[in-house]
């Protein structure tokens, strides 16, 4: 099955059960994941549901995760905002 491309309106995927970290801001203020059915992730914003849903394959949502638990990325978040 081929993606659908980077940037598709959310609205235009097939439905999808829409995930979230449990840490996300009451307010919406998340980054939400899904599983395509062709096997992709699709990456949207909670604020805007409807708005553009960025396509990434497994290996590259994969690699994001596994660089954001090594602290990768730390140095983009405030102090104040990060775990012991």
């Amino acid at each position: 099955m081929q993606q659908p491309p980077n940037g598709v309106p959310a609205t235009e995927l097939p439905p999808m059960r829409w995930l979230k970290s449990r840490r996300s801001n009451p307010s919406g203020n998340c980054v939400e994941l899904a599983e395509l059915p062709g096997g992709g992730i699709a990456v949207r914003n909670s604020r805007h549901p409807e708005g553009p849903a960025l396509i990434y394959t497994v290996d590259e949502i994969a690699a994001f995760v596994l660089g954001a638990r090594d602290g990768d990325f730390d140095h983009l978040i405030p102090p104040s905002r990060t775990r012991d």
